[in-house]
């Protein structure tokens, strides 16, 4: 569910672009393009608070704090990726 705010939307964005952009450094050595970004990372996002979540584990408050949560998510999702498409 997206916030209904625009100004809560602009974060969920920059959470996304960033936790994205990292984790594409982080895993493949470059970033997947600004849409692409945003996408991983908000997808990140959702399966870093569900792991959190199913782990019992309560993530840091605040802006850093969905970041950490959306990059461990987003780190997840593209090592699973790469694993199927070996």
């Amino acid at each position: 569910m997206l916030p209904a705010e625009p100004r809560s939307l602009l974060g969920w964005l920059v959470i996304g672009f960033l936790a994205g952009w990292l984790a594409g450094l982080l895993t493949r050595g470059r970033g997947f393009g600004c849409l692409g970004n945003i996408a991983i990372g908000l997808l990140g996002a959702v399966v870093g608070g569900y792991l959190f979540q199913l782990l019992g584990v309560r993530g840091p408050a605040g802006f850093l704090g969905s970041l950490l949560v959306a990059l461990v998510g987003a780190g997840v999702l593209l090592l699973v990726v790469n694993l199927m498409r070996r």
